[in-house]
């Protein structure tokens, strides 16, 4: 994984856990970062350098936002990408296959949502 992506990650990480009451940051970041490491070494979900490498050849863009969350027994990742042409994409993507679920594009400045 290529150190911008890292630290994006880490970012990311920190900024939800910031979003919770006192007292449980600290303990839920641990638990999600335990959980998708458990999740990786049992073959639950693919890394997350392959997912993007696969994402990115079918959308090309700067990744914004990367999450991982289980969704009735299914690990998903949730990936936000910058097109180059302005647009915003979020792909949701099945973590274990790399099969990309659905889209969903916005333009960056007037708010208009098209699916995929």
């Amino acid at each position: 994984m290529n150190r911008q992506i890292a630290a994006f990650l880490r970012l990311t990480v920190l900024a939800g856990a910031l979003c919770l009451p006192p007292g449980q940051a600290s303990a839920s970041g641990r638990e999600d970062h335990e959980q998708a490491r458990q999740a990786l070494e049992a073959g639950q979900i693919q890394p997350l350098s392959r997912i993007l490498e696969r994402v990115g050849r079918l959308y090309p863009g700067q990744v914004l936002e990367v999450e991982l969350e289980r969704e009735q027994g299914r690990w998903l990742y949730e990936i936000k990408l910058l097109l180059p042409d302005g647009r915003l994409l979020k792909a949701e993507v099945d973590a274990r296959s790399g099969e990309v679920l659905g889209t969903k594009r916005r333009q960056s400045r007037s708010g208009a949502a098209g699916e995929r």
